[in-house]
């Protein structure tokens, strides 16, 4: 049989690939360890593109609000940033300036009940004087080694501190390198936004350059259908978050329970997490609630646990699943498969590549369909 250049280097591709991929499999702790020396060099720019991409949500709807003269041509996407970032901004601002007040009223109350619990306290240990008789009759039966006891209690002290040392150091170059990482990553973004078209003119370029035009034109779909897909989520997971903290406010105000702005601020913070984020508010607000009245704090999980209920059976799946195309089965399915496999990351992403995944399936299903001359009639519901 004859073959031409073209076959011959498509053999020589799959033969080479396939002696890598042996070579890798021989070698998984080297491998490991390179991909987390390139992850490590390349972090600042991967959430420089995370950040981008999240800020790009709505700096896109304010962009599209602005003026399309010919004088705003230059000053539309720079403005468009710098309110974005302004709005990001402000409502950062804003929930600080309605939570750190609540924290700070709820320390206040725990510090101005402290007397009375020290009070408590020494009751508690006058009522035990009784029992010292007992208590001195039955240490003596026990023959303790000080010496030896203090001993150990130095040794383990020492290697404490000097753990703490250690830990302190390593806490704090971790803290200097994810900062400098954001600091860096926040700068590429910028870079990022303000020529958006331009890096995906360069990328559409790279892809059919690279590749067969077939191939380039199926990545690009998926990557449109990807793109697409994400940003409905993250306006989705916004709205359900909205919807949750002010549902929150308005039962905790009719029930009179303390504290309902803040905890309902905290509970729509935390429900950006899918599904579970807002059990993190419960306690926090549990808590806040417990210090004025510990019957309402139980009143109010009862009340969060309806509502989580609601939230998580009615609204989220709608909400988010709609946004993303993704009927609201596979939305749970989704959360619970990316939070046994990732954890809260796992919980944020699955859901809309699962989306993506679902629409191309579909579309896989619909074109065999379509191949195989099946009709509709044999598949459509009755």
């Amino acid at each position: 049989m004859d073959w031409n250049r073209e076959q011959i280097k498509q053999r020589l591709l799959v033969v080479c690939g396939g002696v890598a991929f042996f070579c890798a499999l021989q070698n998984l702790p080297a491998v490991a360890g390179a991909l987390r020396w390139a992850l490590g060099i390349l972090s600042p720019f991967l959430a420089g593109g995370a950040i981008a991409f999240i800020l790009n949500v709505p700096m896109r709807a304010i962009e599209g609000q602005l003026p399309k003269g010919k004088r705003w041509r230059s000053l539309r996407r720079p403005l468009a940033l710098v309110l974005t970032l302004a709005a990001v901004t402000g409502v950062v601002t804003l929930a600080v300036c309605v939570v750190s007040p609540g924290i700070a009223d709820a320390v206040r109350s725990i510090t101005g009940q402290l007397p009375a619990a020290i009070q408590r306290v020494q009751e508690q240990l006058a009522a035990l004087e009784s029992w010292l008789p007992q208590l001195e009759t039955l240490a003596a039966d026990f023959e303790i080694d000080w010496k030896a006891l203090s001993e150990k209690a130095i040794a383990l002290a020492r290697d404490w501190g000097g753990g703490l040392v250690s830990s302190g150091g390593v806490l704090m170059a971790g803290v200097v390198s994810g900062v400098s990482t954001f600091v860096i990553g926040l700068i590429f973004s910028f870079y990022v936004l303000l020529q958006k078209e331009r890096l995906s003119r360069q990328g559409r370029q790279v892809f059919y350059a690279l590749f067969p035009e077939p191939w380039a034109d199926k990545a690009l779909e998926v990557l449109r259908l990807s793109n697409r897909t994400f940003s409905s989520f993250l306006s989705g997971q916004c709205v359900e978050a909205v919807i949750l903290g002010t549902l929150f406010v308005v039962a905790m105000t009719l029930c009179r329970m303390p504290y309902a702005l803040l905890v309902g601020v905290l509970i729509a913070l935390t429900a950006l997490i899918p599904v579970v984020g807002a059990f993190i508010g419960c306690v926090v607000g549990a808590l806040l609630i417990a210090v004025t009245n510990p019957w309402q704090a139980v009143g109010f999980v009862v009340l969060f646990l309806v509502l989580q209920q609601i939230e998580g059976n009615l609204i989220y799946p709608h909400v988010v699943g709609s946004s993303v195309g993704l009927p609201s089965i596979w939305v749970l399915a989704a959360v619970t498969l990316g939070g046994k496999l990732m954890g809260i990351a796992g919980m944020l992403f699955f859901i809309p590549l699962c989306s993506v995944l679902y629409a191309l399936f579909r579309g896989f299903v619909k074109d065999r369909l379509k191949e195989r001359n099946i009709p509709a009639k044999k598949w459509r519901d009755p």
